[in-house]
This record gives structure tokens, sequence and C-alpha cells, in this order.
């Protein structure tokens, strides 16, 4: 059988890009299959799974600072400050808000707060620099020796603390830099926050799991909500404050350096997520251009250590046919509809059938794909609780996967610009609703 897909005349370089053709072609199926066969490794493979719970005596609690970054956040700041002071099963914690350059209400909401807890201090920061400047200025004024990452809409469920202290605390915890968490959706009131649960459930409950079970690494901390050891992050130099997607650059540089990061599936936040497309754009865009920013970052150090760390190779190798398949995806896409245009000017409907059955076909194993890792995902998280949000999957599997492709292609200059030493991490404020 001849597999020469592309025949270049030179038989060595006809076979290599025939070859990478295929993998192009069925990578979208084969990893959704992949990430549904790493669920089950985690759920019945894993071996470092945290499932003895250690209730932790009071006198004995490590000091915990809860940081919240804020950028105008007058509609979510007082709600969630008001949950983290009266609502959660711990004791020995402090949080400290870093206000990065509010023009809003939310310095005087917080001036209000700040008479009414005890526990709560703030940081203010006249200019706006980013998420990862305020981060790292409060890192400085932080008197606990774990810190806990917390976006200003986001609620950690009530024995959060003392679950994250058990991974720091157990035996093989020493090198543990950071936890990192299970989300869940808060608002899903429209039909985008309810497509989101399926996405946060596919990406949460499939591949972080399989990241940490079978690959050893996992990709990115989530950062509404990750527990941080304060000597891990001054070990690498803090967050770095030029990148869109802070969380993802600092747990490659954690891992980078040989400390160990983890995903904590048991214990679980709740999130606000965008509730409109426009907003939806725009966050994707920001994680676009972080991850393609890390994978520009780590390129050279994976290349030249590919066996150092096989697991985060595999990771590396992931990220970039997932990349590559994108520009392949759009530049097949172009070709087919210009072969298709004039095939169909020309009249050559038996050609036209073809095409149409060849797209149909490749389609629907994709979709396939996609909904072997929905249900695994779905059943897995939260016990099954979310399987009913499996009816928003078609629309999870044929919009969000588009977008995806889109904001990693129309990300991909800004994130060489950020490299070469053109990027900023002023951040601004995600719309909110009023409740």
């Amino acid at each position: 059988m001849n597999l020469i897909l592309i025949d270049t005349g030179i038989p060595i370089l006809s076979v290599i890009l025939s070859f990478l053709f295929i993998v192009l072609l069925a990578y979208p199926v084969l990893g959704g299959v992949a990430w549904f066969v790493g669920a089950f490794c985690y759920t019945y493979l894993f071996k470092h799974k945290q499932t003895d719970w250690v209730a932790i005596p009071t006198e004995i609690e490590p000091l915990i600072t809860i940081m919240v970054p804020a950028h105008n956040e007058e509609i979510v700041i007082e709600d969630t400050v008001t949950y983290l002071m009266q609502e959660l099963h711990y004791t020995n914690y402090e949080v400290l808000v870093t206000d990065d350059g509010s023009t809003d209400s939310t310095p005087q909401i917080l001036e209000r707060l700040l008479e009414k807890y005890e526990k709560l201090r703030v940081v203010r920061i006249e200019k706006n620099k980013g998420k990862a400047h305020a981060f790292n200025v409060g890192a400085n004024f932080a008197k606990g020796e774990l810190i806990l990452s917390n976006d200003a809409d986001t609620l950690p469920e009530a024995d959060a603390l003392w679950k994250y202290v058990n991974y720091f605390i157990r035996q093989d915890g020493r090198n543990i830099a950071a936890v990192t968490s299970n989300m869940d959706v808060q608002n899903r009131s429209t039909i985008v926050g309810k497509s989101q649960t399926v996405e946060f459930s596919s990406i949460v409950g499939i591949i972080k799991r399989t990241q940490a079970s079978v690959f050893g690494a996992i990709y990115a901390y989530s950062g509404a909500n990750t527990m941080y050891r304060k000597d891990a992050l001054i070990d690498v130099g803090m967050f770095r404050q030029d990148r869109a997607t802070e969380d993802i650059s600092i747990a490659w540089d954690h891992q980078f350096e040989g400390w160990v990061a983890h995903f904590a599936a048991d214990i679980v936040f709740f999130m606000e997520v965008p509730e409109t497309l426009n907003m939806l754009y725009k966050q994707r865009k920001r994680w676009a251009k972080g991850g393609t920013e890390v994978w520009l970052t780590n390129f050279r150090k994976v290349a030249a250590h590919p066996f150092a760390n096989i697991g985060r190779t595999a990771l590396f190798t992931d990220q970039t046919l997932s990349i590559t398949w994108t520009l392949f995806f759009w530049v097949s896409t172009v070709l087919f509809v210009t072969r298709f245009a004039y095939t169909l000017f020309t009249g050559d409907i038996r050609q036209v059938l073809f095409m149409l059955a060849i797209a149909f076909v490749f389609v629907c194993f994709e979709m396939l794909a996609g909904i072997l890792q929905l249900l695994a995902s779905l059943s897995i998280d939260s016990h099954g609780k979310k399987l009913k949000y499996f009816l928003f999957s078609p629309l999870y599997l044929l919009f969000y996967w588009m977008m995806n492709a889109i904001t990693i292609l129309t990300t991909l200059i800004p994130a060489i610009k950020t490299i070469l030493g053109f990027g900023t991490g002023v951040w601004i404020s995600p719309e909110r609703r009023k409740k």
C-alpha cells in the first residue's frame, strides 16, 4: 500500500511530510481518545492521589495568606471578602487584597471592609501594571508560608484551606511548589455559562487528571485558585509580569526547577465565567496568547534536554501539535473551500459529493472522540452530578473548538512580540453583571 500522500520528488521528504499530514489529520481524534483513557488511568492507577484527609488541629495550622488581586471589582469584591472571612473552616489565615490601580469604587468598599474584619489587609498599587505585578507586590507583604491565589470573583469550598494543607504536610510534600484545584462554574444562567460547565469539566476533569497521572506534570495552574509555597515562588523569581497568563508560565518555571506541581481534583472552587460571546472571546484570546508565549519561551529548553523529564516533553509535544494543527486546520480549510468552490463551479457533481463525504466522515470522527472525552469527564467530575450538562456538548464541540482555533491564530504574532520584549501584563477587569 502506498502511504505517500505528498510527493515532493524527494523520497525521504515525501515520507516525512506524509507522516506529518496523517498525524495532524488524526490529532483531534487521537487526542480525544488519549484524554478519555487518561481519565481512567487517574481513577484506577494513579498512586499519588490524596485519599486520606487529616484534620489540622488549630494550634498547628500553618499560616495562610489568601491573596486577592483586584482591579475594578466593585461588583464582586465585597461578597468575595465576606465569604472568605466568614465561611472557611480554618483559623490561622489572613486575607490580603492587592488593589491594582482600581478606578471604580473598589478602594472605598475595601476601606469599609477593613474596619469590619481584623484579618483583612489591603495593599494599594496606584498604577495598574497587571495581575502578576499585583501578586508579586502582595507576596512581599504576605505573612503566610503558604499563599492562596484567589480571584476576586472566586469562592473556594469551605474546607479548601485544610485540604490544601494536607498536600503540603504529607511525607512527599516538601518539594511541592503548588497545588491547583478543580474549578466549577458558579453562574449557569445563560447557555454560554452552561456550555462552559461542559468545557471546564472536560479540561479539568480529563486533561489535568491525565497530565498528573500519566505524565507526572501539569500544563498550567488555575490562576483563580491555587495554593503556592512562598519559598517556591521566590525560588523561580516570582511571576513573569510580561506574560498574558502568569499561571501557565509559573507552572512551567516551577517544574523546570525541579519543583512538583499537583492537581487536587477533590478541592473545588466556584468561579464566575463569561456570559456573553464578546467576554468569552476576550478571555480565550488571553489564554491562547499565554499558551503560545509559554510554548515559545520553553521550546529551546525542552528541545535541548528532551529526556530530562519525559512527561514534560510529552506535554510540550502535545502543545506543539495543538498549535501546528491550528495552522494546518486553517490552511487546509482555505484549500478545501477553494477546491470545493472550483469543483462546484465546473459542475463536477461526483467530486463535490466525494468532498462532502470526506468532510462528513472527518467531522463524525472528531465528534465521536469529543463525546467520549466529555462523557468520561462528566461521569468522573462531581461523581456524575454534571451529566445533565451533556445536552450542551454539541455547542461546546462545534463552537468552542472553533473559537480556540481562531484565538490561537490571531494571537500568534502578539505572542511572538511578547517573547521579543514588547509584552505587557496590564489587565482590564472582566465585564460583570450586577446580581
